[in-house]
């Protein structure tokens, strides 16, 4: 329910403030939309019951500069100037948008002035920039939100104690993974809907978990453990889960945002947005804000031009690197790190500071990526010096920033990083120059993280000029894959980084010749593969066992734009996003390529499994169940049977209710026949017509004259 505010309460809080209200543009002030994060249909309710929001007078575009100097009339004009020319370089202030208070009784300035900008990013930008700036030795500038007082002033005289409230269990946030069935479940986005379903293989078909229309402005995800699952609005993101469906458990405040990102532990969210400035000269505002994930509250927040975002990584919007912050040491969540001019900016989530308030300073550096289990940075320094100085590559120990290994690397034209997601190797790609340097050709660096000196193996393929199409280590596993070729139908070779005699030497497999494929998706769990064909060949699908190094089967799904494997390793979803216009929608296959369920949606847009945590089971559980697993999958052999012979029984059913309705349509046509057999006759001259003996078919020639060319024209005609 809305405040209702009088114009003579607004007046008296202005005087409170010293704001001549005359001279602020009041109808030109845009006010912030409500906190409904875009969803207004379903919160109504809610918002009745919650407490009334706070007053918002919408001058969060309005800056107080404090510390001025105090002037005559005389002076005031040459001061007034000077703060405009401090203020305009930021963001377009508008007219009569500057205003120093005056003291009726001494004529002369009170030392500080307002300043309203266009807009709130300009005003904040404004801040930031002058805060402290110093005009001279006694006028140090404090700048302030005009927004930032009406909070202070709210701020009681006394201190009284919070109220604790009494201790309410939350729901059950990991219910799901009780499934009876073991069943995964999977969010698709497809028009104005979102929809969460469980995939039922054994039906061969998806079972409907939940539904919501308008669930998101733009995007969703789950975070990486699927506790959650996240949507993006206008207003800023919300995260979504349950015991029993899908209930708002907390929003993040963030106007504009158009990036999310979570860490591996699922306790922090960081949100992107970007604003355009008002002055073309300038370059796009970035904001940033790190959340804690249950209690909502920003951690710490990072503001900016584009240009200090755009160091490495991947592309993203208005050109800014993503994800910018990434994160490291494991699932514990406790470092983060961004790329920056020669330097690496590590921080820690202990006091969201700067580790050991300083950066690690790496001359030229252009990219680095964390293991993925330990706080370990493998970073990359090209060439220098006209190739004098060598391009390197070095693992950093976090937080001693000690380097464990380097190895210098010659003649690089490019390089890229993969790590083993067990973090126990490192696969460094280094394309290198030929010696006449009108070409590169590719080879490997393979770092054993977990050995003793971390030993490096170099691999160079047999036909080292062959271009590298796609690279993949095995999960949980020591084997890795590479696409590699010139021609239509590249090669697909298998290395593994153990051998028979525990000899610690990267040796081959095997190479499959002339595949339609140039992508590798590797099963969770490994021993899997799936050689993915996708653009130019259309959605060829090859499934590959590598412990037999045989191709289980072959499949096609026409213009697949995704290929994504479940996390339990058990299942595939191939899907055709909106990228193309037709055939949109996605299908599921088993492990070994056979195909299951297909479901057709129009203006399909996502689809993505929900992510598993960690198994609780030890490794030497989880071994011996792995030898005994015929004990433990008889029951689950009869639980299949049983519902296969269900789905017999239900198709069996199917068909003789088809059969049934189509004997009685025909017998009911036949019925309507036999009634109107009289009427035909009646119609033939008491002649019979239905039976087809009866018909005498014979040919005549007739001729007709057609343009003064006589054409002789045969006829087939049926005549009783």
């Amino acid at each position: 329910m809305a405040l209702a505010i009088s114009m003579e309460g607004i007046e008296a809080r202005a005087r409170e403030l010293g704001v001549d209200l005359s001279a602020v543009d009041l109808d030109s002030i845009t006010l912030p939309a409500g906190e409904d994060f875009g969803i207004l249909s379903d919160d109504d309710e809610v918002l009745r019951n919650e407490d009334p929001p706070e007053l918002e007078l919408g001058l969060s575009n309005i800056i107080v500069v404090d510390n001025l100097p105090v002037v005559p009339p005389e002076k005031f004009e040459k001061l007034e100037n000077v703060i405009r020319k401090i203020y305009s370089q930021i963001g377009v202030i508008k007219e009569n948008g500057l205003w120093m208070p005056v003291n009726p009784e001494t004529k002369k300035t009170y030392g500080y002035c307002f300043i309203e900008y266009s807009t709130p990013q300009e005003a904040e930008l404004a801040r930031e920039k002058t805060n402290g700036y110093k005009l001279d030795k006694s006028h140090i500038f404090a700048v302030n939100l005009f927004d930032d007082f009406e909070k202070y002033m709210k701020v009681p005289d006394t201190w009284t104690p919070a109220e604790i409230k009494p201790y309410t269990p939350g729901e059950n946030l990991l219910k799901w993974l009780t499934d009876e069935k073991a069943r995964d479940q999977f969010v698709i986005r497809a028009g104005t809907l979102t929809e969460v379903y469980w995939n039922d293989a054994r039906k061969q078909a998806p079972e409907l978990v939940f539904q919501k229309q308008y669930w998101t402005d733009s995007f969703i995800q789950w975070s990486p453990l699927g506790t959650y699952l996240a949507t993006v609005h206008r207003q800023g993101s919300q995260v979504w889960g349950g015991e029993n469906g899908f209930e708002r458990l907390m929003r993040f405040a963030h106007p504009l945002v158009k990036l999310i990102d979570f860490s591996p532990g699922e306790r922090y969210l960081v949100t992107y947005s970007s604003h355009e400035p008002s002055n073309p000269r300038d370059s796009h505002r970035v904001v940033l804000n790190i959340f804690d994930v249950r209690t909502g509250k920003v951690m710490r927040d990072f503001k900016g031009s584009a240009d200090e975002f755009t160091t490495g990584g991947n592309i993203g919007v208005s050109g800014v690197s993503w994800p910018i912050f990434r994160w490291g040491g494991g699932k514990d969540d406790k470092y983060f790190a961004r790329l920056g001019k020669n330097v690496i900016s590590v921080y820690e989530t202990d006091t969201f500071s700067l580790l050991d308030k300083k950066s690690l300073k790496v001359e030229n550096v252009v990219d680095f990526s964390w293991s993925p289990t330990d706080p370990i940075i493998s970073l990359f320094v090209p060439e220098m010096g006209g190739g004098n100085q060598p391009a390197r590559v070095s693992l950093v120990q976090i937080p001693g920033k000690e380097e464990l290994r380097q190895k210098n690397l010659f003649s690089v034209s490019d390089c890229k990083m993969y790590w083993q997601n067990s973090g126990e190797y490192l696969a460094v790609q280094v394309d290198r120059y030929t010696k006449t340097k009108k070409s590169t050709y590719t080879g490997f660096e393979l770092f054993r993280i977990k050995e003793r000196d971390i030993p490096i193996e170099v691999l160079e393929l047999e036909n080292k000029n062959d271009k590298i199409i796609a690279f993949a280590w095995e999960p949980k596993g020591h084997r890795f894959a590479i696409i590699h070729g010139d021609g239509p139908k590249p090669d697909v070779s298998f290395y593994t980084m153990r051998t028979a005699n525990n000899t610690c030497r990267v040796s081959k497999l095997t190479t499959l010749k002339s595949k339609q494929a140039n992508a590798l998706f590797w099963s969770p769990a490994g021993r899997f593969i799936v050689l993915a064909g996708l653009k130019g060949f259309n959605g060829q699908l090859e499934f590959f066992n590598v412990d037999e190094l045989e191709t289980m089967a072959t499949g096609e799904h026409f213009m697949a734009t995704d290929i994504m494997w479940d996390p339990t390793g058990r299942y595939l979803a191939t899907a055709v996003t909106s990228v193309h216009e037709m055939e949109n929608g996605f299908q599921i296959w088993s492990f070994n390529g056979k195909h299951l369920y297909k479901v057709s949606k129009d203006h399909f847009y996502q689809f993505i499994w929900r992510p598993r945590p960690p198994s609780l089971l030890t490794p030497e559980k989880e071994e011996e169940i792995s030898k005994n697993l015929k004990k433990y999958s008889k029951k689950y052999e009869q639980e299949d049977q049983d519902a296969f012979n269900q789905l017999s029984e239900q198709e069996r059913k199917r068909r003789t209710q088809l059969q049934e309705e189509w004997d009685s349509w025909v017998a009911k046509w036949k019925q309507a026949h036999e009634a109107d057999r009289a009427e035909r006759r009646e119609l033939r001259d008491g002649e019979a017509s239905d039976e087809e003996e009866e018909y005498e078919a014979k040919e005549v020639e007739v001729e007709e004259i057609v343009d003064v060319v006589e054409e002789v024209l045969a006829f087939d005609l049926d005549q009783e």
